[in-house]
């Protein structure tokens, strides 16, 4: 998911940075710009450690276009609908997925993630309105309604 855009990141600057490590595919990481090199950034994560020391928060050089400013909050958004695209927070970091069911008698949504083919319970707490970083702009479009595969 690369997100080409214009803007040049400052250092002190909190962004989301998308991982494209395999297994982390449609996950985002909140982070503080620490330096630009060329065409890369130095982060470090908010939620993110050291394996070495968990106490050190992880520093990493990442591509520009795996960065992209903090979506601004989409306050609308009190309940959601079967097929609407959201991000769900879970270890550390807010994965995009879709709403497979809605709210249950204890509180929770279904949350179906392409990347892994799992449904998951999330309380609306961990759920945000889902939005793309395109040219430059949040675009909320991306939320619109999607088929969802059956689940046995």
């Amino acid at each position: 998911m690369a997100f080409h855009s214009e803007i040049s990141f400052q250092r002190g600057g909190e962004v989301e940075v998308c991982s494209k490590v395999p297994e982390y595919i449609g996950s985002y990481f909140e982070a503080t710009i620490v330096a630009r090199k060329g065409n890369n950034y130095v982060v470090q994560y908010k939620n993110l450690v050291e394996e070495y020391d968990e106490s050190v928060p992880l520093k990493e050089k990442v591509m520009a276009d795996e960065v992209r400013p903090l979506p601004p909050e989409v306050t609308e958004a009190t309940e959601f609908h079967v097929g609407t695209r959201v991000d769900a927070y879970d270890l550390d970091g807010w994965w995009v997925g879709t709403i497979y069911s809605e709210r249950n008698v204890y509180g929770y949504h279904l949350v179906f993630f392409e990347t892994t083919g799992e449904v998951l319970p999330y309380s609306l707490r961990e759920l945000r309105v889902h939005q793309e970083w395109r040219n430059g702009k949040w675009d909320v479009s991306s939320t619109k309604r999607k088929r969802l595969p059956l689940m046995l």
